[in-house]
């Protein structure tokens, strides 16, 4: 099996909750907007879904649960930046986890969850960048260099 992920499907109680959340919210284009399900590309090969919780059980044949033992991240240029995404998912509907600031990484972030509960970090972390082919570079980050 490649190293590789494509496609991230979010299991929701509400499509169209969650379609006015990340499309008209956070001003996401939708890549696929069916009734039943709507595809956003989020990056380099990769696009994320949004599919009823209901619909994910009978899909993989168990159950689906809401609730998120994970997060999904976005890294953004600039401590200024994750202040400006955290207020646009506020102003959504967002629940706000954590306000905004100065990480244990070096780097700066908040997190909100969306309207499933589904937790984001938005973050900028000075040590993360990504090359022109997608590859990723992560470096360690003194909290000194997150200041500038």
């Amino acid at each position: 099996m490649n190293q590789q992920l494509n496609l991230v499907t979010l299991g929701v109680e509400d499509l169209e909750a969650s379609r006015q959340f990340y499309s008209h919210g956070l001003g996401w284009t939708p890549l696929l907007d069916l009734d039943e399900i709507v595809f956003y590309q989020i990056g380099k090969g990769l696009a994320l879904a949004l599919f009823p919780l209901a619909d994910l059980g009978t899909d993989t044949g168990h159950p689906a649960t809401a609730g998120t033992p994970f997060t999904l991240a976005q890294n953004l240029g600039s401590p200024a930046e994750v202040d400006v995404a955290v207020q646009r998912a506020r102003a959504a509907g967002a629940t706000v986890l954590k306000e905004p600031q100065r990480a244990a990484f070096g780097g700066y972030h908040g997190y909100f969850a969306d309207p499933d509960g589904h937790r984001w970090e938005v973050c900028h972390n000075p040590g993360w960048s990504v090359a022109d082919d997608g590859t990723v570079t992560l470096t360690a980050v003194e909290a000194a260099d997150a200041e500038d």
